[in-house]
């Protein structure tokens, strides 16, 4: 089932990154085969100039969605100055906002993500803001009227998943807009357990890219979003301290005394 999100009707709850791809061309398979309708673009990797015949916009088709990503940025100064650069280069108004102000971990500065959104919002965007998985940091964007938020899942690259589950699922329980589970998603089965934990979508860059055969791994992840999605939506079975047996034991036993 489709969601209505930043002004569209996405229907692939599966986002992707394509910073890191080995080849472009993977892009237009992903969109053909799996049906994946949202890329994610980060703004310092396009040079029109440059990469003139070898641009990932090239490659990208025009159905679907360039999510811009302000990474690189370590301000709301350089993040708001990114953004109008890559809404010219592209012509999509969907923002990413990705502020680090370290190199070590690459975790999201929320104060100047706040900032940043603030000034965004007012210009026309359709903002996503990337955050550490803070409540009262996602209560704050919904009120300047972001589109989604996005908490990452463990910090950038890591692969380990979700590493702080009951903060998440405080901001799935708390805010309307749309949650995003976004960074550290490094198998399959991490991107069943954001669905099942009600997320809207997750968005996967390096396990796909990185793997042997991105095509099959984002084919594995597709399939992982949609199965944990489903399951979400018929409602997961409660989880039990003890034992419940699942054939009656008593007449049983009965009928052999």
């Amino acid at each position: 089932m489709g969601f209505e999100i930043g002004g569209k009707v996405i229907n692939n709850r599966l986002f992707v990154g394509t910073g890191k791809l080995p080849d472009y061309s993977l892009i237009k398979r992903m969109y053909e085969e799996l049906k994946i309708e949202v890329f994610v673009v980060a703004v310092r990797r396009i040079n029109p100039e440059k990469d003139k015949g070898y641009s990932v916009l090239d490659f990208i088709p025009k159905g679907a969605t360039i999510m811009i990503n302000t990474s690189g940025a370590r301000n709301h100064k350089e993040a708001v100055k990114i953004a109008f650069i890559g809404r010219e280069i592209t012509g999509s108004d969907w923002i990413k906002i990705e502020i680090s102000g370290e190199l070590k971990y690459l975790l999201p500065d929320n104060e100047e993500t706040i900032r940043t959104a603030e000034i965004l919002v007012k210009e026309g965007f359709k903002v996503f803001p990337y955050i550490s998985p803070d409540l009262i940091t996602a209560k704050k964007l919904e009120d300047i009227g972001v589109c989604a938020v996005m908490p990452l899942g463990s910090p950038i690259g890591s692969n380990r998943g979700i590493d702080s589950e009951i903060l998440i699922k405080a901001i799935i329980n708390e805010i309307s807009v749309p949650v995003i589970i976004d960074a550290g998603l490094g198998r399959p089965s991490h991107a069943a357990k954001a669905m099942e934990l009600g997320a809207d979508a997750v968005l996967i860059n390096t396990a796909i890219a990185t793997s042997k055969d991105p095509i099959n791994m984002a084919k594995a992840f597709n399939y992982a979003v949609k199965a944990g999605r489903l399951a979400y939506e018929i409602g997961l079975p409660e989880e039990r301290e003890f034992a419940n047996a699942s054939s009656p034991l008593a007449d049983f036993i009965k009928s052999i005394d």
